[in-house]
């Protein structure tokens, strides 16, 4: 092991920390001017985000975007590898994007207040009132023109497949008649594993998937939904060099159609 990489992960966190303090900080003096939570998000997307992973030496690959209107609001659903996956997404997508956090994320300093200043929404799964609440709460943002990013799977992998999905997710998208937009990636547990603070060089990829519309359905339909957009995302993370295969065991072990298993 390299003496001096406790060191150098030392040094990258205490930048990220100034960095994250510096533009959460100029965020939050830029909307008491403009009164306009967008304009923190999308600081957020062009200047705090892309530093997390160019620290590392890294690059993050976006794949051409599919003709998705962005105006409309979205319901965007990404696998889960790291911590990384926030600004990673809030650089690959072209959209002010508000998501679905652990509730725990709220008293984090300057992170939690930033979040709250900007509309997003705090989830406590064990408690299922507060849950159900923050759900409808996130369906009326999204009413409201607001697009919402969420992880299906409802944890960080730590072998990078893909886990089974949540329900809550597909519930929010089919109450609010928006589309379902499926984006995949790869790599960044590698950058920054879960539940550890070691930082690596290892490039990302990014691939967002075609718009699954959601118009006309029910939560009747929600089983069905759930297939179509695992489908979809199990092939766009295998696209990008993901490893599927491990992801439809672990479905099948569940009871959850595989893609194998799938009509045609």
């Amino acid at each position: 092991m390299n003496p001096l990489l406790p060191l150098l992960t030392v040094l990258q966190a205490v930048i990220l920390m100034v960095w994250g303090v510096f533009w959460i900080s100029l965020a939050g003096l830029m909307m008491l001017l403009t009164r306009d939570g967008d304009v923190a998000l999308m600081m957020a997307r062009r200047f705090w985000a892309p530093l997390h992973w160019r620290i590392t030496g890294s690059r993050m690959t976006v794949e051409p975007l599919p003709d998705v209107d962005w105006s409309r609001p979205h319901v965007f659903l990404m696998n889960h590898q790291s911590a990384l996956d926030i600004p990673c997404a809030f650089a690959a997508l072209p959209v002010n994007l508000r998501f679905v956090a652990k509730h725990v994320l709220r008293y984090v300093p300057f992170l939690g207040q930033y979040m709250k200043m900007t509309g997003m929404i705090f989830v406590n799964r064990s408690r299922h009132t507060e849950a159900v609440r923050s759900m409808a709460l996130a369906g009326k943002r999204i009413r409201e023109g607001a697009s919402i990013l969420a992880f299906p799977e409802g944890t960080r992998s730590r072998d990078g497949s893909i886990l089974p999905f949540k329900k809550g997710p597909f519930v929010l998208a089919l109450e609010a008649q928006v589309p379902i937009v499926p984006v995949a990636i790869e790599g960044s547990g590698q950058v920054l594993p879960p539940d550890r603070f070691c930082l690596r060089r290892h490039d990302i990829r990014v691939k967002v998937g075609r718009p699954i519309e959601t118009k006309g359905l029910t939560l009747a339909d929600r089983e069905a939904l759930m297939r179509e957009v695992r489908e979809a995302l199990l092939r766009l993370h295998r696209d990008i060099g993901g490893e599927s295969e491990a992801a439809e065991v672990a479905s099948h072990a569940q009871g959850l159609p595989t893609l194998n298993s799938l009509p045609g």
